[in-house]
């Protein structure tokens, strides 16, 4: 008898276990299926810039992020023809996640998210990466997509495909054509489920090299006046940069990480209507400028 009375409890178990499986099926069978797109922007600002305008550097050329982000929209319906955009994320850099111009107008377009990690002293992103994880692992988990698109090339996004494939949504991986090797880490491209690079052709519409700045033929400047430009440059970039993000600058004194040397000479030569290029004791003295400001302020 008792075990008449446990065969029939798990026959009873097993046709519940039934009936919970047919009524998931049916759920997941009229929902329809959802896409979004997740854009490491800092990614395809260097791939498509080294691929069109053969630099990385963001200050010498722009990117039409509007024309790109519709263009990997399109690209996405193409491929998912019966699914649904639910957005584009895209991640970028700014110093003390407050938003640049540029990123103020990309968060204005139509389906799309704006999501910004720091940006430190040697513009490097910080945090990008974790935001990636956190929003592609809670949009699976909460079956929200069950594609996702990702734009990038870190390894470690490794973890971030990982998570959201646990849940049981399917991960493609897109990338920029590198010019020379592989600008996409190889452990990110065994873990998608599929894989896509778009060439010179589908970045070239996207990607304007800035002319370069012409200056006049006037007298050299003395090296006082070119310390004194560095010095009024530092004093208006504590302003407009904030005191803890450039002194983390300090402990590479009396070098400047290469980014910023970039843009301290390009300003000074802006100020001053001249091309210090061939004058190597004038940019010494523009460094000292700016570094005497800056400690003494520091």
């Amino acid at each position: 008898m008792d075990n008449d009375n446990a065969l029939a409890a798990m026959a009873a178990g097993i046709e519940r276990t039934n009936e919970l499986l047919q009524r998931v099926l049916a759920e997941v069978a009229t929902t329809p299926a959802t896409h979004a797109v997740f854009v490491d922007a800092g990614y395809v600002y260097a791939a498509a810039g080294r691929l069109v305008a053969g630099t990385e550097d963001r200050q010498t050329f722009d990117l039409d992020a509007e024309g790109i982000i519709e263009a990997f929209i399109d690209k996405a319906r193409s491929l998912f023809p019966d699914s649904r955009l639910l957005r584009v994320y895209w991640y970028d850099g700014a110093r003390r996640r407050i938003h640049t111009r540029e990123q103020e107008r990309i968060a204005e377009l139509p389906d799309v998210k704006v999501r910004l990690g720091n940006l430190n002293a040697s513009r490097q992103q910080k945090g990008v990466d974790s935001l990636i994880r956190t929003d592609l692992e809670s949009l699976a988990r909460h079956r929200a997509i069950s594609d996702a698109v990702l734009i990038g090339g870190d390894e470690d996004l490794v973890s971030a495909v990982e998570a959201a494939q646990g849940y049981g949504a399917r991960v493609h991986l897109w990338g920029i054509e590198a010019t020379e090797g592989r600008n996409q880490a190889d452990p990110l491209l065994w873990e998608v489920d599929s894989q896509r690079a778009f060439d010179l052709e589908f970045c070239k519409p996207y990607v304007t090299r800035r002319p370069a700045q012409e200056y006049g033929d006037g007298p050299v400047p003395s090296r006082v006046d070119v310390h004194f430009v560095g010095a009024r440059i530092a004093g208006q970039w504590l302003t407009t940069r904030g005191r803890d993000t450039l002194a983390e600058l300090l402990p590479s004194r009396p070098y400047l990480p290469p980014n910023y040397d970039q843009e301290l000479l390009v300003e000074a030569e802006g100020l001053l209507g001249i091309s210090l290029r061939g004058h190597a004791d004038l940019r010494r003295a523009l460094r000292d400028g700016f570094w005497d400001h800056l400690t003494a302020q520091l």
